[in-house]
């Protein structure tokens, strides 16, 4: 017997920020947070650049188009994110 794995397509709904949270809804009614610390523009980014976040790609990606960072919806259900900052890191 023949299988092959089912390509899933991830995608939102709706993305938001709570504090220096990044959620986003899956169109399967699944929500998803992670910390904006993951992804260094975002860990660099005023309260403000954070919360002003699009969806793109008929759900498929994040925008902020002022810090210019993209973040798939694959990524972020795959947990693909950036390695910790180290603590020596400045917080903007």
């Amino acid at each position: 017997m023949n299988t092959s794995p089912i390509e899933l397509d991830f995608r939102a709904v709706r993305a938001w920020t709570t504090g220096r949270m990044v959620f986003v809804e899956l169109t399967d009614g699944r929500q998803i947070g992670f910390p904006a610390d993951r992804f260094r523009r975002l860990h660099d980014a005023s309260d403000k650049q954070l919360a002003a976040v699009t969806l793109q790609v008929s759900g498929a990606a994040l925008r902020r188009e002022e810090i210019d960072e993209d973040i798939t919806v694959r990524g972020i259900v795959e947990g693909r994110f950036q390695p910790a900052l180290p603590a020596s890191h400045p917080v903007a």
